[in-house]
């Protein structure tokens, strides 16, 4: 093996064990709402909008630390935001003690997670990878990264059961600093750096906003965002409210996690073979068919499970088709940056995903509303997508006047 290629491969596994670190603590935090909502007293609406802050500040921060990874590199933006990911993680613990800390900790958390989630690291790897082997290289690194829900769910549940919901959140928070740590190794290649265009990034985020396709991409992302974010946060008490055992929503969460490895792999392998935007739609338009068939039948443990399974495989099959579209389209000099403003747009998504359900839940008492939303949102989403122009801009200047 050449030197290359195992700094490729090294870069690869550090990068899929960083993502699944920031993801699994992310996609975990719902297993804390029902055990903190019942000592502090906090509704299930004030929990539910400190993780819709932390969603929203990550998309809000994500163009900005994306164009930060774009001009300094990708290291010092991993190991600042891990830690303060770490201190927004452990300031929840506090959320009794102290007004406004579980807001302040969200906000935190979101900025964290911008940083040492897929942003900063899939660009990266994209930079450092030839095109023809752009996709599956990113379906495998987002894969790796969604291993981490599969052991940090199970591990969240069975820390709150025995030491409580506390020592849970101040261990989430060390994990949370060890990606700093496991950062340090990690730089951008100096061929991957050599800008093969001229443009300005003032001049490639306007000629972005004029191309209709990224604008339909950018809006569908919005359903990813809502769709998959309420299911992370609000889950685990649907459950509960079916009569379904508390460890079926850390069951599901882990297997989510697991389908998600398999799934990811897979669409990234397609993305290099198949149109990633149909690709793209089509997932949208599978998980919300599952939503319908998991709100149709009894839902039990079985049922809940067998979703989880279904859901898992389209969880972040979005990630290599998103980033190889752009990539193909707009090139990777600012990547990041371009990356950052569609990502934007998912998390405006998951902002409203999360604080929607609690505040149906509050309510209404139950989530039936919720679950209409998820649905009709989820079938726009696959239109916009399936409809999207994907040509390049430059193919689109040159053909629009021979239309004309």
């Amino acid at each position: 093996m050449t030197a290359n290629r195992r700094a490729m491969l090294f870069l690869i596994l550090l990068s899929g064990f960083i993502i699944s670190l920031c993801m699994g603590l992310r996609q975990s935090l719902g297993l804390y709402m029902r055990p903190m909502t019942l000592e502090l007293g906090i509704s299930a609406a004030t929990f539910g909008f400190a993780i819709a802050l932390q969603n929203i500040v990550w998309g809000l921060s994500q163009p900005f630390v994306g164009a930060l990874a774009d001009r300094y590199g990708p290291r010092p933006v991993l190991v600042a935001t891990a830690l303060i990911y770490a201190l927004g993680l452990a300031l929840m613990v506090y959320a009794g003690a102290l007004p406004g800390v579980l807001h302040i900790a969200g906000f935190l958390a979101g900025i964290g997670t911008a940083g040492t989630g897929f942003g900063v690291l899939i660009g990266t790897v994209s930079r450092a990878t030839p095109p023809e082997k752009r996709s599956q290289t990113v379906g495998l690194v987002a894969a790796a990264g969604s291993l981490g829900t599969l052991f940090l769910a199970p591990l969240g549940q069975s820390l709150i059961n025995a030491y409580g919901w506390k020592t849970a959140m101040f261990t989430f928070a060390a994990i949370a600093a060890s990606m700093a740590l496991l950062a340090l190794p990690i730089r951008e290649q100096a061929h991957a750096l050599a800008p093969t265009t001229k443009q300005k990034l003032g001049d490639a985020v306007r000629e972005a906003m004029a191309h209709r396709g990224y604008l339909y991409m950018t809006l569908a992302f919005f359903a990813c965002g809502f769709q998959l974010v309420f299911l992370t946060t609000h889950l685990p008490a649907y459950l509960q409210l079916c009569g379904v055992a508390p460890g079926v929503g850390a069951s599901a969460l882990a297997l989510i996690g697991l389908f998600n490895t398999v799934g990811t792999y897979c669409f990234g392998l397609l993305g290099a073979r198949y149109s990633q935007k149909h690709l793209l739609a089509l997932i949208y338009l599978l998980r919300t068919l599952f939503i319908v068939v998991f709100l149709l039948v009894p839902v039990s443990a079985a049922s809940t499970l067998v979703f989880a399974a279904a859901m898992g495989f389209l969880w972040l099959g979005v990630a290599p088709l998103v980033t190889g579209i752009i990539g193909r389209v707009f090139g990777l000099v600012h990547f990041n940056t371009l990356y950052g403003i569609v990502f934007l747009s998912h998390q405006v998504g998951s902002f409203f995903g999360a604080w929607m359900g609690g505040i149906v839940y509050d309510r209404t008492g139950s989530y039936n509303v919720a679950w209409g939303a998820l649905i009709a949102i989820g079938l726009a989403a696959f239109t916009l997508q399936w409809l999207m122009d994907e040509r390049p801009p430059h193919e689109r200047a040159g053909l629009a006047p021979a239309a004309a």
